[in-house]
């Protein structure tokens, strides 16, 4: 079997038995990939002919060109999942990745906004205009609820139950979850179902719940803009990412003595351990304010 074909069998092996998303199988592609143009260049092609000192010089090559300790250990995760596959399916004898350690690394602190920066983003669209009412929508369920990007832009309105003010998401791995509304998002998102969507729409079906003026689902992309344009409209200088609200919705609820259990069920984390690095964020932000203002900081 060759490359091209083996990457393709081990994705859909994933697709088939973990329901891995777009963005994450493109990502074990790139790497497969950019792993089998290295072999090549070496005179080596073939990825199941590969042994623990080709993966080793390949890791080399790549930290000598000031790749990230954080990149290494995500591309060799993605290669032990694959020769772990090859393995399982006997196209190889023995696993190269077995005696390869990964990189240690720190765990970097998310980044967050403070309530008053998000109060400040929160506040950019302009809600006169349509698609300004939508973006504010957009922006306040996505701080009330605490989902991922991928899943807000993935909503549709048959999940949305205004009567109980609660989403019916689906996460990774395909994994649904109830996530509670909160009044002002559930205002706001009332607003948009009834005075933008259907102008948006101009009689078009769509089943995406935020739509754009092309009458199609937005993108992540497009979002993604969103939210930096507003960020710089507004004077938020700090580092932004997709799940930079996602991040504030942690760090505000546990900052106002939420539960950890219960954060983890919100965010849709399978393990606690995942949700305790925002215990980690609020210290870091209570150390920071009293080194600033306590006259012994």
């Amino acid at each position: 079997m060759n490359n091209a074909a083996l990457i393709a069998q081990f994705l859909d092996t994933l697709w088939s038995e973990r329901g891995l998303s777009e963005n994450t199988l493109s990502a074990y592609r790139t790497d497969l990939e950019q792993l089998v143009h290295w072999l090549t260049a070496q005179n080596k092609p073939n990825l199941t002919a590969i042994e623990r000192d080709d993966l080793v010089a390949y890791l080399t090559a790549r930290s000598q060109r000031n790749v990230s300790p954080r990149s290494t250990a995500r591309l060799l995760s993605s290669l032990r999942r694959f020769y772990g596959y090859c393995r399982r399916e006997e196209m190889i004898g023995e696993d190269p990745t077995r005696l390869i350690a990964a990189p240690k690394l720190g765990r970097p602190l998310p980044d967050t906004l403070s309530e008053d920066q998000v109060e400040l983003l929160l506040h950019a669209p302009d809600t006169d205009t349509d698609l300004g009412l939508r973006d504010r929508a957009m922006l306040e369920l996505l701080y009330a609820t605490g989902l991922r990007v991928s899943e807000l832009i993935g909503l549709r309105e048959d999940q949305v139950n205004l009567r109980q003010g609660v989403l019916r998401v689906t996460g990774k791995g395909q994994k649904e979850r109830l996530v509670p509304l909160g009044e002002v998002a559930m205002d706001w998102l009332q607003r948009y179902l009834k005075t933008v969507r259907p102008v948006l729409l101009a009689g078009t079906l769509e089943n995406a719940l935020f739509v754009t003026h092309r009458k199609s689902g937005m993108t992540r992309q497009a979002f993604w803009y969103l939210i930096k344009r507003y960020a710089s409209q507004v004077g938020i200088r700090a580092h932004l990412s997709p799940h930079t609200l996602r991040h504030a919705f942690a760090t505000h609820l546990i900052n106002h003595g939420a539960d950890l259990r219960a954060v983890q069920m919100l965010l849709g984390h399978s393990s606690i351990s995942t949700t305790q690095i925002y215990t980690h964020v609020a210290k870091a932000r209570l150390k920071a304010l009293h080194a600033a203002h306590h006259p012994r900081g």
